[in-house]
């Protein structure tokens, strides 16, 4: 079959719309009430669930991206609403290798902005971590296998890039490491549903 030039340029442009920056399903989603939370993506929506499925891919432009800037705060609004402790941009319906989590390690307990982050190292060993649940399974709570700690790299809300060592843990105690891996585990495309493990 012969594709002549303008239909391989359409066909080159849809293949490449969402890769390198925010298309225009993604920028629809950030703008329509920009001031507003976003609707949280839902497992039961078939939908909704192939996009949760879908790894994200990296952010390429950081410095003066407006679309970058728009994302964080509808995360932020959303994460708010919804009262969780993270929030990954997959959930909003942006697959980009972006989340929000809380440092529990910190005492001010502050949110904080991880870009196309990766986990460097992790522990040998694993905990089953208690009662983890998911904006976007909702109603739901279940024990998923987490690493006891990770070592992270991501570029931070001040466009900085950090390295640094987050401790697993219960409820009761930090379990950032755990939130992280959670938020981590959306950009992959995966949920901690995907995860099950049973304590001792």
């Amino acid at each position: 079959m012969k594709i002549n030039k303008i239909g391989f340029l359409f066909l080159f442009i849809i293949f490449t719309a969402c890769k390198s920056s925010f298309c225009s399903r993604e920028k629809k989603i950030l703008y329509t009430n920009p001031d507003s939370p976003a609707r949280v993506l839902k497992i039961s929506d078939k939908k909704d669930s192939l996009l949760l499925r879908k790894p994200s891919k990296d952010v390429r432009k950081i410095e003066k991206n407006k679309d970058l800037e728009q994302l964080v705060k509808k995360l932020y609004l959303t994460m708010l609403e919804e009262n969780g402790v993270g929030i990954a941009a997959p959930q909003i319906g942006i697959n980009r290798n972006v989340f929000l989590f809380y440092r529990l390690d910190k005492e001010e307990k502050t949110v904080e902005l991880a870009i196309n982050p990766r986990i460097i190292s992790y522990s040998p060993e694993f905990i089953c971590f208690q009662k983890d649940g998911c904006l976007s399974v909702p109603d739901k709570y279940g024990a998923s296998r987490r690493y006891s700690w990770i070592e992270v790299e991501y570029i931070d809300q001040n466009k900085k890039k950090v390295t640094h060592k987050f401790l697993g843990g219960s409820r009761t105690e930090d379990y950032t490491g755990t939130i992280f891996q959670h938020e981590y585990d959306h950009i992959q495309g995966k949920l901690y549903i995907d995860k099950p493990c049973k304590s001792n």
